[in-house]
């Protein structure tokens, strides 16, 4: 059942806040039920609802105008804020329900051409329906249990006897200026309702205040629970507690994963005439998932399609389905599944292409969902957000799927409004203003995360497009850092000095990513101390991180890196001690030395895979044992400032952690480069590679 979750102090608080005009003051309380709409992720799944709220403001002449916050383009309802609700001036929007017709381009034109401010985000395309309506507040949500209800075959019997004419029922039509006018009519034929029900799509509630329609919201989705939960032996469920990461079978998992992944990449990089384009995945599990996966008529209802319209954009209409025959196959029985879904999705655009007459580009043709016997749903996308968006509607997609079939079937829209869906212009407008950073799809993992310039290439990565891996032995370090980099990094606490962790690691970005693209080897310590004095297992300690892990973990990379079959990349923090020994630092150089010669060992073996192997030969970076007491300790014993220590090279400036991310980046960039390592010490000719 939703909770419903209005709370007339945190209420009062936003108005409290928005100052004196009343107009904010109604935006206020737009934002605030909005956001408490937006936090329940079984109302609106990843953008898949919008608010609106009708007011006045002045216009630069003191003339009081009746404007329509409405929330826009590239704002989610849980995170909205003010800005997120760009003003339209109503009059011309109410104006344009006298048209016969209007295409979706002009539309959009006369939306923004009168906006309050021309630089506000693009109101939402379904801001006509919201304009229409005659109500202060609307709200249009996709509650979980209304989709189910919206896609019975018989859906309108259905709602008659949940609602009687409670809910006016609107016929499907793609969001636009049609669906618009077709709502405001069936509207005005029931102008007592309390709400309007979009078959195969979602529901509209609206009234006087924030609180009346959204009061609505929860009382309607709570009706269609109860009757759904009757139907199907009274199942409940929560998205809110979803997002079950955890692999049944690691095992499994581990060949697996990648070798999908290796073959949705060269499927991609096909379709582009280019190199193989990695993927994220994010897997989903759990007791509802893997009951799902054991249904008869999976094949059937993977091909069904989707619960909402807008969702075939992230999932496409189609699930790529595996059963443990082709898992037990191997590479082949997974490449094969594969180049059957990209065959079979060719023979639709194609057909679908001609249908409309042509002009239409292909999309990639590869899954972006797959139901995996014995591992999950798999959400598969160009990037970590877009892979998890995928998950998360897929998730919501079985709840739909199973309440459906327990009420009487799940019939959503068929192939041709599908396809018009998937390929309407305006998202088509979108997809072409997105450009993909470097490191999109790419997976990179980077032990000793949590140090300096562990983390500071780890956000350099990030930035470019890269899902993260931090690894570090700090549990509290690891989570706080992979924290401050966002949603999409993963922190993998782990002593790769411990026999199995490295293997351990990189399952677990396996698990979490599908993956692995980049190996950022950069874990280590600098023990000081006069090497004759060492005790043994202090050397050999020291062996053990300094080179023994970063063996391990490029053996567990390199077969990652093999299963996927698109090349991959190391590169190894060496440090300016292989080259150029420092007084006391013999336990930390000796390691270095071989770990310097292990760059270029493997870029020898792995050459010929694709795998490009590389290093980064850094000095006096603030990071590990160059604590500030030691910087100062080493300072005085020169007789020189710390900030001059620290400056000693030939460029007399210091070297900083980014800078070594720099270094680690150029290096990923640069395609032809492997069996190189670069200086980043300022200047120090003792340690030239020369």
């Amino acid at each position: 059942m939703r909770q419903n979750r209005w709370n007339d102090k945190e209420a009062q608080a936003r108005v409290d806040a928005a100052g004196s005009d009343p107009a904010d003051q109604t935006l206020a309380l737009r934002v605030y039920s909005s956001r408490i709409i937006g936090a329940d992720p079984d109302l609106v799944m990843h953008g898949g609802g919008n608010t609106s709220v009708k007011t006045e403001r002045k216009d630069l002449f003191g003339n009081l105008q009746k404007v329509l916050h409405v929330k826009g383009s590239g704002w989610d309802l849980d995170t909205l804020e003010a800005p997120g609700l760009p003003g339209v001036r109503l009059a011309p929007l109410l104006e344009m329900r006298k048209l016969d017709a209007l295409s979706d381009e002009d539309m959009v034109n006369m939306q923004r051409s009168n906006l309050l401010d021309s630089s506000a985000p693009n109101p939402s395309v379904e801001t006509l329906l919201h304009a229409f309506l005659p109500h202060n507040f609307v709200d249009h949500t996709h509650a979980t249990a209304f989709l189910a209800l919206a896609n019975l075959p018989d859906a309108e019997a259905a709602i008659h006897e949940i609602f009687g004419d409670r809910l006016a029922v609107v016929p499907y039509i793609m969001p636009g200026f049609a669906l618009a006018k077709k709502a405001a009519e069936v509207f005005d034929a029931n102008p007592d309702c309390e709400g309007l029900i979009l078959l195969k799509h979602g529901h509209f509630t609206f009234g006087a205040t924030a609180r009346e329609s959204y009061d609505k919201v929860i009382e309607h989705t709570n009706m269609v629970e109860e009757w759904l939960a009757a139907r199907a032996n009274g199942r409940s469920f929560d998205l809110t507690v979803q997002r079950d990461r955890s692999i049944p079978d690691a095992d499994l998992a581990a060949p697996v994963l990648p070798l999908l992944r290796g073959a949705i990449g060269r499927l991609r990089g096909a379709h582009h005439a280019s190199a193989p384009r990695p993927v994220v995945m994010d897997v989903r599990s759990g007791e509802a998932i893997d009951a799902f996966l054991h249904r008869g008529d999976l094949e059937q209802l993977a091909q069904r399609g989707v619960a909402s319209p807008d969702h075939v954009i992230r999932t496409k209409g189609r699930m790529l389905v595996l059963g443990k025959q082709d898992l037990a196959s191997g590479r082949e029985g997974i490449q094969a599944r594969v180049d059957e879904f990209a065959k079979a999705y060719h023979a639709m655009f194609d057909a679908q292409n001609q249908r409309v007459g042509g002009g239409k580009v292909m999309l990639e043709p590869h899954p972006c969902v797959a139901w995996v016997e014995g591992l999950g749903i798999i959400g598969i996308g160009k990037d970590a957000s877009a892979a998890a968006a995928a998950a998360d509607i897929a998730e919501q997609t079985v709840e739909v799927m199973t309440l459906g079939e327990a009420a009487g079937g799940f019939r959503p829209i068929g192939p041709d409004d599908l396809f018009d869906m998937e390929y309407w212009s305006l998202e088509q407008a979108k997809l072409a203003k997105a450009a993909a950073k470097p490191f999109t799809g790419q997976v990179v993992a980077v032990t000793g995360g949590a140090g300096a310039i562990g983390l500071a290439t780890a956000k350099a990565f990030a930035r470019e497009g890269a899902a993260i891996a931090l690894i570090d032995f700090n549990a509290e370090a690891c989570k706080a850092a992979a924290a401050a980099i966002g949603p999409n990094c993963l922190a993998v606490v782990a002593d790769l000095t411990a026999k199995g962790a490295a293997d351990k690691a990189v399952a677990e970005i396996v698990e979490r990513f599908g993956g692995l693209d980049v190996l950022v080897s950069n874990a280590g310590a600098a023990i000081q101390g006069m090497l004759l004095d060492f005790d043994e297992d202090t050397l050999r300690s020291s062996f053990e991180l300094n080179f023994f892990s970063h063996l391990a973990m490029a053996r567990a990379a390199a077969r990652v890196f093999a299963a996927q079959e698109h090349g991959g990349q190391m590169l190894f923090n060496v440090s300016k001690q292989a080259v150029n020994p420092g007084k006391g630092f013999g336990a930390y150089g000796l390691p270095k030395a071989a770990t310097f010669f292990l760059v270029r060992q493997l870029a020898l073996e792995l050459g010929g895979s694709g795998v490009r192997v590389n290093g980064v030969n850094a000095d006096r970076i603030r990071s590990g044992l160059l604590t500030d007491d030691f910087i100062k300790s080493r300072a005085e014993a020169r007789g020189v400032s710390a900030s001059d220590y620290m400056a000693g090279n030939l460029l007399k400036a210091e070297v900083e952690a980014h800078h070594v991310a720099d270094a680690f980046m150029a290096l990923a960039k640069s395609e032809r480069t492997t069996a190189h390592v670069i200086t980043v010490d300022g200047g120090n000719i003792e340690a030239a590679l020369r």
